[in-house]
Order: C-alpha cells, then structure tokens, then sequence
C-alpha cells in the first residue's frame, strides 16, 4: 500500500502492458555528474538546487514509446509534468527527449536529431545575451523540423540547425511539424508560455519560453 502511494505521489504508474512514466527530482548526482563541463561549464551562475531532473515518457511519429529525460527550472517544472503527461496521453509525437549533455551541449547536434531539451547555460545564437535556456525556463520541441531563423550580417539567412533549410517553408507538410493552434502549442500557452514561432524578427518554430 505504502508503495503504491508513493508511486502516484512520484508520477510512476502502470497503463495496460506498458509503463508510463512521469516524475521530478532534485538533479541526481549521476545525472549532476553528466551535466558538468556540458551544459552546467564553468562559471555557470545557475544553482543546482534551482534545477529539477524529470523523466517524461513520449510517443514518437510511428507510435513507438519512450521514456525521455529533461533538466529544467523548478519554476517550470510542474507545467511541463502536465503538458507532456496530456502529450503523452493523446499520442502527439515527440522523437527524443535527451539531455543536451548527450551531445556535448552542442545545439546544432542536438537540433539535428530532433532532440527536444530545455536546460543549457549559454548564450542566444548570435548574441551576447544569455538565453532563456539559460536559466532552464525554455524548451525546445521537435528540433530539426522546427527551426530557427534569422538574418545575419549581409542579409543572409541563418537556419538552424543548419540541416533543416527544407523545413523552413512551412506551408508544406512534414511529421513533427509544430503549427499555431495545434496540440503542443495550445498546452505551452496555456501553461503561461511564449511561443518563438510568433516572433517577428526571427522565427524559432521549436522554441517555448517563460
């Protein structure tokens, strides 16, 4: 009895034949330990203590589930527990949800596998500004068929990650495509958070922030 109370007081139950799977955390050490020189580097201002470890399962475009991992602010925390709880139940698809540590903290990498992440200290592509990611208040979903746009030094236009130029036109149709009003972005704004994809001086398909 005890053990089961503890399993829905930790997000942890059982549906049919499989298990699915939904809790948050203080950051484990080995979780801390895989974060170190990544996305928490040296000088990072952001207390451990102000992070939270989650595990979210996930379906991916063919069905196939997952069990993902995701650091992000304790602000946040509850928020995504119950906007990808609610994914999770309706089947949306989401391919991977990995730490960014898993490649490094390289964006571009993580991007290019359609990873979707939240917390990494660094700054806005482009900018000497820290991003919102920063400080583990923004995730970005689906990345590769949602990227991010903006014009550089010469009015040239900068794609990111630099493998999904065939996605920026959104007028065509293409799985993990994010479009206003549809699921994911209906539970993000409803949760308080600003979509990138209603950006006016850049685009940034796969990006919600609070």
């Amino acid at each position: 009895m005890h053990r089961f109370l503890l399993l829905i007081l930790f997000g942890l139950f059982t549906v049919g034949v499989g298990a699915q799977e939904f809790s948050i955390q203080l950051i484990p050490d080995s979780v801390f330990l895989r974060m170190q020189g990544r996305s928490w580097p040296e000088g990072c201002t952001v207390r451990r203590a102000d992070l939270r470890y989650l595990r979210l399962s996930h379906f991916d475009a063919e069905k196939n589930e997952h069990v993902g991992e995701m650091v992000c602010n304790k602000a946040i925390a509850n928020d995504l527990l119950g906007i990808f709880r609610e994914l999770y139940r309706q089947k949306y698809p989401i391919q991977r949800i990995r730490l960014i540590d898993d490649y490094d903290a390289e964006d571009e990498r993580s991007m290019r596998d359609n990873n979707t992440s939240c917390f990494c200290y660094r700054k806005v592509s482009g900018t000497t500004k820290l991003s919102k990611h920063a400080m583990g208040m923004a995730v970005d979903v689906n990345t590769l068929y949602n990227p991010y746009v903006r014009t550089g030094k010469n009015k040239r236009r900068i794609v990111e990650p630099a493998t999904a130029v065939k996605y920026v036109d959104r007028n065509k149709s293409f799985p993990y495509k994010i479009v206003k009003g549809d699921l994911l972005y209906r539970l993000f704004i409803q949760h308080g958070f600003k979509w990138g994809g209603s950006w006016r001086t850049v685009k940034d398909w796969q990006h919600f922030e609070k």
